[in-house]
């Protein structure tokens, strides 16, 4: 069993890859993203400060490359997945200058010193910040990098490029090298970095630290409102089968079970929230959370939970109800359970003993899908409640195209699926002595 394991968890690094690169792919080519919203805005902010007839220009080209730069759209999908993977070095610090032209001529020794000043690293002994200039000298198609007041240099690189001809240029227009300096580094996700939003500019991975509370909160309450009503719910259903017990919580569930969790919230924001007044619209708690005492945050944190909660649940409840009424209804009438009755066994031990053990390993396969609840979340429910969770971070990824967010949170759903789902076999392992991975 241990090397079935083993090879599950080597399984979990190329199917990791194989689920970002797929999902970074469809981030490339859908329309609307980052740079295109960041485009527009910056032509909504320019027609409002200008005069009409230059309402319709567009930003230039410069402003064009730095911007396809900033989100990495100046390189081609396998390029630009590598630096996010963090096998590739990003160009961090990027400076440019242009080298000069003498007498109509290039000079291949022509020096171009940056106007900006390179921020430097802690390599002195007191560990001091400071900067440095940096000349750039061009010879032959290499470019050399060198500090006039010898400064260290070592981890800068240069290099020489030309720029692309632009669409408007004329046609005998010169486009004269240029000198790139740029401090090499490999930061992305093998490095621990989840990237930088860009509609919050914030570490994508402090957005999700701080939504991980909200979101585990309800996933944990979820889990324990699922499995402490629905398993003895479901046993007590069993034994009561085509009672009027079974027959009046059955229709319930599958009431239940029709309604949609995102329509219930609706209805419930609607007229137990807005109408009645009984419990809050939205929001985690309350904004006078912090002058609370202990006891009131306590009961104003679950009462903002009532309503969410019975959204999360209801879907999960006549799941896994009727799955383990059905199970131990066939486990109960099986040859093992009457031999043990037979044999002088108790009818309680045979049933929590016996039948409800190899009931309960249907509901141990589903428990790779509620590892991943515990902190995603649920977009709809989320975005109803105005829930600031997992769900609504996700939600407005997608809305303002905020690719690096979006790839931050399926790389952690991915990775808590794949660990869920070695989690539910090594439970039914355990469960079920019949099963034996090798």
């Amino acid at each position: 069993m241990g090397s079935y394991f083993l090879r599950r968890f080597l399984l979990i690094p190329p199917t990791l890859l194989g689920v970002t690169f797929l999902v970074f792919c469809i981030t490339r080519i859908v329309p609307g993203g980052p740079l295109e919203r960041r485009m527009q805005a910056a032509l909504a902010s320019s027609d409002s400060s200008r005069a009409s007839k230059d309402s319709g220009a567009s930003l230039g080209e410069d402003a064009r490359e730095q911007l396809a730069e900033y989100y990495g759209f100046n390189q081609s999908i396998v390029p630009a997945y590598l630096t996010w993977l963090g096998v590739k070095s990003r160009e961090k610090d990027k400076v440019r200058a242009p080298f000069e032209e003498k007498d109509g001529q290039l000079s291949d020794t022509a020096g171009v010193t940056l106007r900006y000043l390179l921020p430097r690293e802690k390599w002195t002994a007191t560990n001091a910040y400071g900067s440095i200039a940096a000349t750039v000298r061009r010879d032959g198609g290499k470019a050399i990098l060198t500090a006039p007041d010898g400064s260290n240099l070592s981890d800068w690189r240069a290099r020489i490029e030309i720029p692309e001809k632009k669409p408007d240029a004329m046609p005998d227009e010169k486009r004269l090298p240029r000198a790139v300096v740029f401090r090499p580094e490999r930061d992305g996700l093998l490095q621990g970095n989840l990237g930088v939003s860009t509609r919050y500019n914030d570490r994508v991975w402090d957005m999700i630290r701080e939504r991980f509370p909200i979101s585990l909160f309800y996933g944990i309450l979820t889990v324990i409102l699922t499995y402490g009503i629905c398993i003895p719910l479901g046993i007590l259903k069993a034994l009561k089968h085509r009672t009027v017990l079974d027959n009046a919580t059955s229709v319930l569930i599958f009431i239940g079970y029709a309604i949609p969790g995102f329509v219930l919230g609706s209805v419930l924001v609607v007229f137990v929230a807005a109408r009645w007044g009984w419990f809050p619209s939205g929001g985690f708690v309350s904004e006078n959370f912090a002058d609370l005492s202990t006891g009131g945050k306590i009961a104003d944190l679950f009462h903002h939970a009532v309503l969410p909660l019975s959204c999360y649940v209801i879907g999960a409840f006549a799941f896994t109800t009727m799955l383990l009424k059905n199970n131990l209804l066939d486990n109960l009438a099986s040859d093992y359970v009457r031999t043990a009755i037979s044999k002088g066994v108790p009818f309680r031990r045979a049933v929590t003993g016996h039948a409800l053990r190899n009931s309960m390993i249907p509901i141990y396969s589903t428990l790779g899908q509620l590892t991943m609840l515990l902190v995603s979340g649920s977009i709809l429910i989320e975005r109803i409640f105005d829930i600031n969770g997992f769900g609504m971070l996700m939600y407005n990824a997608l809305v303002d195209r905020d690719i690096a967010v979006v790839m931050g949170e399926v790389t952690i759903a991915a990775v808590l699926l794949m660990l869920g789902n070695i989690l539910s076999d090594f439970c039914v392992a355990l469960a079920d002595p019949r099963i034996r991975f090798s």
